[in-house]
């Protein structure tokens, strides 16, 4: 595999203005048109923009033409690249203006944690933000091995932008969110990364992000090898995120039970966003200490300081402070909201002037920290008991979220908190098909949510049908007896991903699949390098342990598809230091190989078949013993 080289543009500031992914997208189109009449003019523009980011349904071709005419009016002299970045660019600025004159709600609106696609036209970075996310990775990354020699980080200076660099820093922050996520057997920790191997980490780094459940459609491995701050802040943003919301779910804590009176809210709590969630636990605290505004948002609600007073109060009224409220001052106030949630031991990435000014992320990142030192809620053992009891089983619970991560990994505009819940409207199974198969659906047969009339909902999940039958979807379970649980020690998908990239797994690292830790290892190890590769992957180790058939299908459809998107010159080998080769002296795709590699192939899609059956006949594992 050859290293990655991206789009490279003449003017620093010009290619300051896009990231990589998009740079690519752009370059695309411009050589495709190219390529078809010879040369690109000024009069091919209007047809070629008036569909991208930022332009849509906001100009017409006409009206494109008129504004790139104000500069050029010679519609037949030929333009370069860049030439066609900076009408690009003035385009998506007029765009803006207008929506700023229609009075457009999303203009002017932060997005919270770069949840949806990220802008080119505004970088302007936080440099609250930036100092409260090098607390945080000072704070939880002190102890590491390899990052300790590089902590703590300067918040007035570019240490952080440097420091991400080699691809180390976001893999391990990963596992500060969600533990286990990376094996960090499998991230490249030398002092010194060559190309390849900087490269390797950054794509280990992005599709775990995407396995958490970050939005990453617009960064690639060279932005990140580039350490673009705006980009950078955006995903370091979106991890800790997930992290301090990670706990605001019924599994997590059950006491959540509490927010609600009955049966049917305890199925809506379960399908909240985190966000939401954390929302509602605020109200629910503030309505007891009598305030009267709901706060339906960590921005413009929190500004005066009041309802932070409130809740806190009601929290930790040993450290209450009448005149916190009396005061009109509202920095004094914040001032003094954040000396009583000093006084209660949390943890502060906020300033006055942060609460004040509505910043978006600091607030969501203050109200977590203090829900999880100091949630308030009761121990109703009645209501936790039947919380626990709705919840789904752990396998149901794994593929929902893996089947939920990989639809938002997909950039879709709407964003899935439950898929049981979320797609019952048709509308996002719709959003998903139109990324898999670009132009499928028919959007003027479409009804988007909110939806009040049951067969608009019909008709959406009736044209998913349609087009899932054109694209010869199977929709069917995969039947549990068709693959030898001796796949569960991994060393078959081991092999596998030897086989498309020999020098990506480090032999010497993996166990023999015995015994339920060296298959926990084997697991893990698999995963990662799995990523580290380039594939998108969104099961967990236990599925590969356990055998699940849909899940262990997604894994090597995944490995597939890597494989096919890769040249046939493959440069792989002269890139990098070698690593050990597999001790088994066959290949796992060669004649001589185990019958499990046939069985993944021949893996069967059954109606009726359940994940759970006892497989009619054993197949014996042939594979050759190995020495490790």
């Amino acid at each position: 595999m050859s290293s990655f080289v991206g789009v490279v543009v003449s003017d620093p500031w010009l290619q300051s203005q896009f990231t990589q992914v998009e740079l690519r997208s752009l370059k695309s189109k411009f050589v495709s048109q190219r390529t078809q009449s010879g040369k690109v003019t000024v009069g091919d523009l209007p047809p070629m923009v008036v569909g991208l980011k930022g332009l849509h349904a906001m100009f017409t071709v006409e009206e494109i033409a008129e504004i790139l005419g104000e500069s050029n009016s010679d519609k037949s002299e030929e333009i370069d690249f860049e030439t066609f970045l900076r009408a690009y660019l003035n385009l998506q600025a007029r765009a803006t203006a207008r929506r700023n004159e229609r009075g457009d709600p999303r203009i002017g609106r932060s997005t919270t944690f770069l949840k949806s696609s990220s802008t080119t036209l505004l970088h302007t970075i936080s440099e609250t933000e930036r100092a409260s996310y090098v607390a945080h990775i000072n704070n939880y990354l002190k102890d590491d091995k390899f990052l300790k020699n590089y902590l703590p980080l300067d918040p007035s200076n570019n240490s952080l932008f440097d420091l991400v660099k080699d691809g180390v820093l976001l893999c391990k922050l990963i596992n500060v969110a969600v533990p286990g996520t990376v094996d960090e057997r499998a991230i490249n920790t030398k002092r010194k990364l060559n190309p390849w191997e900087r490269n390797e980490n950054h794509t280990l780094c992005l599709n775990s992000a995407k396995a958490i459940g970050c939005t990453v459609v617009n960064i690639g491995t060279q932005d990140l090898i580039e350490a673009r701050p705006h980009l950078v802040l955006g995903l370091i943003s979106q991890i800790i995120k997930i992290q301090l919301l990670a706990d605001l779910n019924l599994k997590k804590t059950p006491q959540l039970v509490e927010l609600v009176t009955d049966n049917k809210e305890v199925e809506e709590l379960m399908s909240l966003a985190p966000e939401k969630l954390l929302l509602k636990w605020m109200n629910f605290h503030l309505s007891k200490a009598g305030y009267k505004k709901p706060i339906t948002n960590f921005s413009t609600d929190l500004k005066d300081g009041e309802a932070y007073a409130y809740l806190l109060n009601v929290l930790a009224p040993e450290f209450c402070n009448p005149t916190t409220l009396e005061t009109r001052d509202p920095i004094q106030r914040a001032q003094m909201v954040l000396d009583h949630a000093e006084k209660m031991n949390c943890k502060r990435y906020i300033t006055p002037k942060d609460i004040v000014d509505g910043s978006t992320n600091l607030n969501l990142a203050f109200v977590a920290h203090i829900f999880h030192h100091r949630n308030g809620l009761t121990m109703d053992t009645n209501k936790i008991s039947f919380a626990e009891m709705m919840l789904d089983d752990d396998q149901v619970s794994r593929e929902e979220r893996c089947f939920r991560l990989w639809i938002n990994s997909l950039g879709t505009e709407t964003y899935v908190n439950n898929v049981f819940e979320d797609v019952r409207t048709g509308w996002v199974l719709l959003e998903v098909l139109d990324k898999v198969s670009p132009g499928s659906v028919q959007w003027k047969k479409a009804t988007k949510p909110p939806i009040r009339m049951p067969f608009r909902k019909v008709e959406n999940c009736n044209q998913v049908v349609t087009i899932g039958k054109e694209l010869n979807f199977s929709l069917v379970n995969v039947a549990g007896s068709d693959i030898d649980k001796n796949l569960s020690s991994g060393r078959f998908f081991l092999e596998l991903l030897s086989a498309v990239e020999p020098r990506v797994v480090n032999w010497n690292l993996v166990t023999r699949g015995v015994t339920d830790e060296e298959k926990k290892l084997n697991a893990t190890y698999i995963i990662s390098v799995a990523r580290k590769l380039g594939c998108s992957i969104f099961l967990l180790p236990e599925d590969i342990i356990e055998v699940n058939q849909k899940m262990l299908l997604t894994l090597t459809a995944s490995i597939m598809y890597w494989s096919l998107q890769q040249p046939a010159d493959s440069e792989s080998s002269s890139v990098a230091e070698t690593i050990p080769e597999s001790p088994n002296a066959a290949s796992p795709l060669s004649e001589s190989s185990t019958p499990l590699s046939m069985d993944v192939s021949k893996m069967t899609i059954k109606e009726d078949a359940s994940d759970t059956n006892t497989p009619k006949a054993e197949i014996e594992n042939e594979s050759p013993k190995s020495d490790s």
